[in-house]
Order: structure tokens, then C-alpha cells, then sequence
């Protein structure tokens, strides 16, 4: 019970402070953490993972966002600690989830990597390969982030080109089964997009719209 009462009082308070940036968050909003929230849970019971801690992280983990746009998760390091403290997470458990945010960016992720973080990793990664991806989020990715769709091609390639490779794009067994082929899909459509982008008369068209 102490674990449902913690992120009782966690979605309590983060729910309002989402609902708030609705309008600025449009790609890393509360649609993003209920997702990752849920697929974290599901691929944690899988691998044994500790679920409250899988949880915690995955409602906190992006909270970087708020405070800055486009940021990297150790922004949020604070407010992730005020938010879960005012929960009633103990020091040693907001150091564990601190730990599983940090080890699952995808920036930095490697084979090292503990179950909660698996899980966690796998969740935030699958949002990122979704088919639906490119229809209904990357625009609005580009306009929460001011990006250049030239320049979000070439990160997600650098990014996630190198996690396929060493097969570890996803950890569990389940979403290596499930969503390696959306994930492969996703990579060659963007790189499919920089070729485009090389074009000369697609430069053209780009310009002209």
C-alpha cells in the first residue's frame, strides 16, 4: 500500500503541472508520460523489475521539458527530487530512480544497465519508433522543440543507428520481438528524409513552402 499511496501522491502533483504546459509540451506532454508509464509497467513485470521504482521514474523522467525545451534529463534532477520527496520517496529510493532515468537516456545508454532500467529504456525508446510517429508527432516535436527537421533526422540517426547495431535498441525479449521491425522501419525512413533533404530540387521545394 505504501508504494500505490507514493505515486497516488505523485500523480497528483505532476498531472495538474503537465495539464498546465499542455499547450508548450506538444511532443513530451502528459499523452508521452502515461504511455511511458504503462509500457514501463508491463515490460517491468517481464523481467521481475521493481515496479514502484520503474513507475517513479517513468512519470518523472522527462520533467527536465519543463524547465527547458529540448534538455537533457540531469536538468531535472531537482524538481525530480522536490516532486518525490513531497510523495514520500526515501533518499535511497530517489536515488535509485535517478539512477534508472539517468542509465536509460538515450543518449548514453550502453549494455550496463539494470531490469528497471530496461524497462523504463524500452517504454521511452518504443514512443520514439511508434508508425504513427512521423504522421502525427514529429511536427509537433519540430515546433515544441524549434527544431529543423534536417537537423532531428540527423540526431535520430546518431542516436539510435548505433543502439540497432549493438541490439540494444530494446532490452526485454518481448520488445526485441515485438517492435525491432518498427524501430528498423523508423531508422531507414529517416534516413530516407536526409537523402531527400540532399536533393537539390527537393531544397527547392523546401524552400518555396
Amino acid at each position: 500500500m505504501k508504494g500505490i499511496s507514493k505515486i497516488t501522491q505523485l500523480l497528483a502533483q505532476l498531472k495538474p503541472l503537465y495539464k498546465k504546459h499542455d499547450k508548450s509540451l506538444l511532443f513530451h506532454g502528459w499523452h508521452h508520460i502515461v504511455f511511458v508509464r504503462k509500457k514501463a509497467l508491463k515490460f517491468a513485470s517481464l523481467i521481475d523489475a521493481d515496479k514502484l521504482i520503474v513507475e517513479a521514474a517513468a512519470l518523472t523522467h522527462d520533467l527536465n521539458h519543463i524547465i527547458k525545451s529540448g534538455s537533457n534529463p540531469e536538468i531535472g534532477m531537482t524538481l525530480r527530487k522536490e516532486f518525490l520527496s513531497k510523495a514520500g520517496f526515501a533518499n535511497e529510493e530517489i536515488n535509485k530512480i535517478e539512477h534508472v532515468i539517468m542509465e536509460a537516456d538515450i543518449r548514453i545508454r550502453n549494455e550496463k544497465i539494470t531490469p528497471e532500467g530496461m524497462a523504463l529504456s524500452d517504454a521511452d525508446t518504443l514512443f520514439k519508433c511508434l508508425p504513427i510517429m512521423p504522421i502525427f508527432f514529429t511536427s509537433k516535436y519540430i515546433a515544441e522543440n524549434k527544431a529543423d527537421i534536417y537537423k532531428l533526422a540527423r540526431k535520430i540517426i546518431s542516436e539510435q543507428e548505433p543502439l540497432i547495431k549493438k541490439g540494444i535498441y530494446f532490452y526485454t525479449d518481448y520488445a526485441k520481438k515485438k517492435y525491432s521491425d518498427w524501430a528498423k522501419c523508423n531508422l531507414q525512413l529517416w534516413k530516407n528524409v536526409i537523402d531527400a533533404l540532399e536533393d537539390d530540387e527537393i531544397k527547392e521545394v523546401m524552400k518555396s513552402i
